[in-house]
Formats: C-alpha cells, structure tokens, sequence
C-alpha cells in the first residue's frame, strides 16, 4: 500500500511557542523575513481577564490533488514517489503561478534561489532518513504528530481512528494530508 505521510495538528496543546517555526528556519535553511509555516494566533474571543484563543499552524497542506502540481508549466512542482509535494529549484523559474493557485498561500519565492517554496515535511532532509520533520520533532507542547496514515499501527493512523480531523478549506476539494484537532478548543 502506498504511504500516505499526515501531520495532525492537535490545537489543544498548542501554545503559540514558535518552536516549530524556528526549527524549520534552521533545518531548511529559510531566509530571514520568510516563512515555510507559521502559528498565528485565532479565534480570540472574551474580554480581559476572561480571554480564549488558539494558534493554528499554517504551512503547504500536502495536497493529494495539489493545485500547485496541475499548474507548474515546467513540472517543478510535483509529486514524490511518497506522494510528498515538493519543488526543484532547478525547473522553477519563478513564475508564481503555483503561488496563485495554492489556496493556502503556503508559498513563497526564495529571495536566495529564487524559485518557487515551502514546507516539505523535511522530507529529504530528515522523513526520507526515518526522523520526523523538524517541526515535531521540536514540538514542546506535543501538539503536532507525523507518520503514514496507511500503515495502521502508527501513532497518526491510531490518533485519527478515536479523533475527528479537519482539514481547511475543504470545498477546494485539495484532498489536504494535514489534519486539524479542534477538541477542547473554544471556536
């Protein structure tokens, strides 16, 4: 069975630390002033004292029917044989139109190479080696799990057989692999 590698954002444990935006910078090497995720606080609501919000962490959705794939004119943007979305800077010239088509404006153009990026799950770097990405591995809240969805004896496969996952945007019809865990967050 082919692998289907999901991150589960359990927004719960997240504490809005950054730790996972940092980790990702160092690890992929993002130049200052850009960002392949980021955990921006949502859904204040209340009144001081009485104040609730959660932070959501926003990065590439791994699309399993990926905008930013059909629209690529030089296939830069494209499909690993595990099913990961990712980019060669060497066929990306830079023309932005996976940037238009994400609808998650999960991407951005490298000032250092100039090509098309975002989020990889760290795939080279790190899952393709067995580690998770960098991003959970740095996780101090627990917030965030990694693993395939199709092996059923991993922690994600397990987690989202007793939790309900949201993906956003679901009207896009993207097919995201990043799943959201509201419980025990006031929306």
């Amino acid at each position: 069975m082919a692998k289907k590698y999901t991150m589960i954002v359990n927004l719960a444990k997240c504490i809005g630390c950054q730790a996972c935006t940092v980790a990702c910078k160092f690890q992929n090497n993002v130049p200052e002033g850009q960002f392949r995720t980021k955990t921006p606080a949502e859904g204040l609501k209340g009144t001081y004292p009485n104040v609730s919000m959660y932070f959501i962490k926003e990065a590439c959705q791994m699309c399993q029917k990926a905008p930013c794939v059909s629209v690529c004119p030089t296939k830069a943007s494209h499909y690993n044989e595990d099913g990961v979305v990712l980019i060669d800077i060497n066929k990306c010239v830079g023309c932005k139109y996976c940037m238009t088509a994400c609808p998650y404006d999960a991407r951005f153009i490298n000032k250092e190479t100039g090509a098309a990026d975002k989020c990889t799950f760290c795939y080279e770097a790190r899952v393709s080696k067995g580690e998770k990405p960098a991003c959970v591995s740095t996780c101090v809240g627990g917030a965030l799990m990694f693993g395939d969805l199709n092996d059923s004896t991993s922690d994600v496969a397990q987690f989202m057989a007793k939790h309900k996952g949201e993906v956003r945007k679901p009207e896009y019809g993207t097919h995201p692999s990043v799943y959201y865990i509201y419980e025990g967050v006031v929306k």
